[in-house]
């Protein structure tokens, strides 16, 4: 496959990017060499598209136990649970799949913070929540200042600034299933520099049996003024887990024998990551500012597991050592799914003001060069609790692969402001290189692809307080090096994913005290790429879907009794967050991809883990500045897990209907006589609901009920 639009149109894109930045014009720099995704919530409002913000006080007062959780507060978003803590996350965006976060891009200060977003975009680790003081939420046409993917939307965490007066923080928790978790942030001043250090360690003995989950997380931020309009800030993190998490889910006849049940003991999930990050922030004149950041990742993940998915259970007749359960713990051997991944890249952002077609313009541009390499290799061992290859006819070095991707892209968005009225026009290109190297055979293989990915956003500004949006713009997202490069060194002819999407909607303040965001969207697709295992298959390979639409609205609400005016002094607050994907539909012609059904047509059916309603919604009360008290509700509807909309589950729990769900939360905050320390109370699930997640590798429980408590004190 060789899909380019040339090297002239190429290199023309790239200089009409640079060439826009000699235009600039001289203006003031806010002192920070941040990259601003959205900014504050108030930014909102005048935003040529739909975002959300989830804010720290949104988080302190839930007491959100996952990212999962935490992202639930903010519409169009369908976090799906996992191993129960939130260290892979299933992100899905307006009825794309969840699997794997892999249709999103997920951002650290608004720098890559997944470890291949161009050759493999898959969610396997995510820092602990506590990292973070607030996450943004962007899924309108502005989201293309971002990339490489923008199907579905960014997510991005904010880690707090570095305090210039001495000062931290601790918390300790404990609760059900062997929770107990401990972290820590100092920071101050030291040597010229704002220093910021955090510390996180967390034990939880998982949702399912067998399943002991332990983390640590390390961070340090630090920031300076080297002159007027000179500011450094250096980042840098580590992250390591040792868990015993297994792959597959459970069979039919596991699930109801033991819903929480998990027959794969010796199986290990191990993981070390180290980030690094370096941004400059320089205000060259006035309002002209340039941001340069260099980043760097390394990520190491081992696991072994004795399955894949509830499919693949120990009765290979080709190695009798293993031919059923009973020999699991004894002579059955296991697979060692070992990845490296190495990830380098500098981006520079160039902003200003000008006057641009009689309005005031803000514009920015950017440009960027991001390097990955992947090591990955398959050791299949022929013990229970092996970790190289052995002497049994299905042991040894099965995979070992190099796989290299390497990228340039840059950006142009222009914000032309007509006092009520504000178009924002831009473009993004994606320059892509591909390679995979077989080392067992020495095959090799390559390809690229070039794409032009335009929007366009527009506001205009009903009153003051509330606000119109409209927006369009062209999804895209690369192919990973394994489904476009074979192992063989083939090229195959799978297109990239690409979209038209489109929104509108309504933003501001619909009443004193009460604030509204509701829009409608559609998003449509050229070719939509979905895992074989969504589509009925089995295996991490993923299929082209061919033509498919999401169509549908989502909707956001907050308010506070008291900001209406309605009581004062004790206050009652809620927010709520809703999303209806009507569509989520295969609208071409398109035969299903499950082994024996492949003459079945599934045109018109839902798409796999689109589930039509996401909903939740929390009732709160305040008491002085001692107390507060909430309940939240999330609702999950029913979803199909396969392209033919099967209905009764299967025997080995990968296709059927999940039924919908609907969890309540409740969280005490109580701060002694309003000073610095914090006692709070949680219980999650509070009707203790069986419930499914995923099906995809087989059944998989949602959490039980889990009862939680802590303190924390800031000085």
């Amino acid at each position: 496959m060789k899909r380019r639009i040339g090297k002239w149109t190429t290199a023309t894109a790239f200089g009409a990017i640079w060439a826009a930045a000699s235009l600039a014009a001289a203006q003031e720099l806010p002192r920070d060499a941040e990259i601003v995704v959205i900014g504050e919530r108030e930014n909102l409002l005048r935003l040529p598209g739909s975002g959300a913000t989830i804010e720290s006080e949104d988080l302190r007062t839930a007491r959100v136990f996952t990212v999962n959780e935490a992202l639930r507060q903010a519409p169009g978003l369908y976090p799906r649970d996992e191993e129960g803590l939130g260290l892979r996350p299933n992100i899905g965006v307006r009825g794309l799949n969840p699997t794997r976060s892999s249709e999103v891009l997920l951002l650290e200060d608004g720098l890559p913070l997944t470890y291949g977003p161009y050759g493999d975009n898959a969610a396997y680790s995510h820092p602990p929540l506590r990292r973070f003081e607030r996450i943004e939420i962007l899924k309108g046409a502005s989201q293309i200042r971002f990339g490489p993917n923008t199907v579905g939307g960014v997510v991005n965490y904010i880690s707090p600034a570095a305090p210039e007066e001495f000062g931290g923080g601790v918390l300790a928790a404990g609760g059900d299933r062997g929770y107990a978790e401990v972290a820590g942030s100092l920071g101050g001043p030291i040597a010229g520099f704002r220093v910021l250090g955090h510390v996180n360690a967390t034990r939880f003995d998982g949702v399912r049996d067998n399943h002991d989950l332990a983390f640590e997380d390390y961070a340090l931020r630090a920031e300076r003024t080297l002159a007027p309009g000179h500011e450094l800030i250096i980042r840098a993190a580590m992250n390591r887990e040792n868990s015993q998490v297994s792959y597959s889910g459970l069979t039919e006849a596991e699930f109801a024998a033991d819903p929480f049940a998990n027959p794969f003991p010796n199986d290990r999930f191990d993981t070390e990551r180290y980030t690094g990050a370096v941004s400059y922030g320089w205000a060259i004149a006035p309002d002209l500012k340039l941001t340069t950041s260099l980043y760097s990742l390394y990520f190491n993940r081992d696991w072994w597991r004795q399955s894949s998915n509830s499919a693949q259970r120990p009765n290979d007749a080709s190695d009798p050592a293993c031919a059923g359960m009973v020999n699991l713990n004894t002579t059955c051997g296991n697979e060692g799914r070992l990845r490296e991944f190495h990830q380098y890249g500098i981006e520079s952002r160039l902003a200003w003001d000008a006057r641009v077609l009689g309005a005031d313009a803000d514009i920015e541009v950017g440009l960027r060069w991001h390097t990955e390499r992947q090591n990955r290799f398959q050791i299949n061992s022929d013990s229970p609790t092996g970790r190289s290859s052995g002497s049994s006819p299905n042991a040894g070095l099965v995979e070992s692969n190099l796989r290299r991707t390497d990228a340039v892209s840059g950006f142009a968005l222009v914000n032309l402001d007509y006092g009520r009225f504000a178009i924002s026009p831009g473009v993004r290109v994606e320059s892509i290189e591909f390679e995979r190297v077989n080392r067992l055979t020495g095959a090799a293989g390559e390809t690229d692809l070039t794409e032009v990915i335009p929007g366009l956003g527009v506001v205009w500004e009903w009153r003051d307080d509330l606000v119109l949006y409209a927006g369009v713009h062209r999804g895209f997202s690369p192919p990973r090096v394994e489904d476009i490069v074979t192992n063989a060194g083939g090229v195959v002819d799978l297109d990239a994913e690409e979209s038209t999407n489109w929104e509108l909607g309504l933003r501001g303040t619909l009443a004193r005290g009460v604030d509204l965001d509701v829009a409608y969207f559609v998003m449509d697709f050229e070719n939509q790429i979905i895992p074989a295992s969504v589509a009925g298959g089995v295996g991490a390979a993923l299929t082209s879907a061919g033509e498919t639409r999401h169509a549908g609205v989502e909707a956001s609400l907050r308010g506070s009794l008291r900001d209406m005016g309605v009581i004062s002094g004790d206050d009652l607050f809620f927010r709520a967050a809703a999303t209806w994907v009507g569509e989520a539909e295969f609208a071409g012609v398109r035969l299903s991809s499950i082994s024996g059904f492949s003459g079945v047509s599934v045109s018109g059916n839902r798409l796999p883990y689109a589930p039509e309603w996401i909903a939740s919604a929390a009732l709160g009360y305040a008491r002085g500045d001692w107390l507060t008290l909430q309940a939240e509700l999330q609702y999950t509807g029913d979803m199909f897990t396969d392209d033919l909309n099967t209905v009764a589950p299967i025997a080995n729990g990968q296709r059927g209907l999940i039924e919908e769900a609907t969890i309540l939360n409740l969280a005490a905050n109580v701060r002694p006589g309003g000073g610095d320390t914090v006692v709070f109370v949680t219980v999650k699930n509070v009707t203790d609901e069986l419930y499914i997640v995923d099906r995809a590798r087989g059944v998989l429980p949602g959490a039980p009920r889990l009862v939680q408590a802590g303190v924390s004190w800031e000085f």
